[in-house]
């Protein structure tokens, strides 16, 4: 009997010390943060059963604070863009992207300008917008920074400060709208995704602003692991999560992204991001 008292103590310690164990993610603040939140706390309770494990979203202010969390280990997985993933896998090795949403292979960025401007849309790049203002989203942001200075600066041969009257930086592509909407910027460079979010919401007037550019597409969000997790977690857990996400099958979830579905990812995908990055001097070679 105090054998099987003894087995059973030891059976409800590892069963308990598995089950106190907790993986963290986060999340680039790429729009509204309300909005972020409610996404994130349902993915965490969706993780959380598919891995019998407890999972929690950490909300971070600033794309920086998302890569340097992930770096730190405070946490382990996070949905980051092309840019902030690259940043995240270069500074913890053996990092991997393991899922991106079907559309992210193929992402754009929506140029923006404020009705006064009188700039309508365009097929080509739009040369019009010299000599105005200009806001990008984060300074860490693939499709509101990293891609949008790209083709700016391939087409005037300039860097942004040259070309534009004044470059500002709105922080998340919610509040490019409303600083281009609202007069403050007359450009503007975002994620043409949040663009739909808020115009379904009803945060965009498209009497005051309207799109006048879209970029070429190019390779931008994605899930992105830890490659120590195993230590902690258990040797197949990058796949477990691989498959949870891949997995994902609940509609208003994945409605909230938006995306369709997740399919997978590697680090290959993602480094013609690395590449610009390099060019504008946004990573060091």
């Amino acid at each position: 009997m105090k054998g099987f008292f003894t087995l059973f103590i030891i059976f409800f310690l590892s069963i308990s010390s598995v089950f106190s164990q907790t993986l963290r993610f986060t999340a680039i603040p790429d729009e509204n943060s309300e909005r972020l939140q409610k996404r994130f706390s349902k993915v965490a309770k969706y993780l959380s059963r598919q891995l019998n494990l407890n999972v929690k979203y950490v909300p971070v202010k600033s794309y920086s604070a998302s890569v340097a969390a992930f770096k730190n280990d405070q946490v382990q997985l996070a949905w980051f863009g092309g840019l902030s993933g690259v940043k995240a896998r270069r500074s913890v090795p053996g990092s991997v992207a393991i899922a991106q949403g079907e559309e992210d292979l193929q992402f754009l960025t929506y140029f923006i300008a404020h009705a006064s401007t009188g700039l309508k849309l365009s097929k080509e790049f739009p040369v019009g917008i010299k000599g105005r203002t200009f806001t990008f989203g984060s300074k860490g942001s693939t499709s509101g920074r990293l891609m949008p200075e790209f083709f700016v600066r391939q087409y005037f041969k300039k860097e942004p400060n040259k070309i534009f009257k004044r470059v500002g930086f709105s922080g998340d592509h919610s509040k490019t709208i409303a600083l281009v909407q609202s007069g403050s910027y007359e450009i503007g460079a975002l994620n043409f995704k949040v663009w739909k979010n808020e115009l379904k919401a009803g945060n965009i007037d498209t009497n005051k602003v309207r799109i006048i550019w879209e970029t070429p597409t190019y390779p931008d969000y994605n899930w992105t692991i830890r490659g120590d997790v195993a230590k902690k977690f258990g040797e197949d857990f990058i796949q477990k999560v691989k498959d949870a996400l891949i997995n994902l099958s609940d509609r208003e979830v994945l409605d909230s992204f938006p995306r369709k579905r997740f399919i997978e990812a590697d680090n290959s995908t993602y480094r013609a991001i690395l590449e610009t990055a390099i060019i504008i001097g946004l990573i060091d070679s």
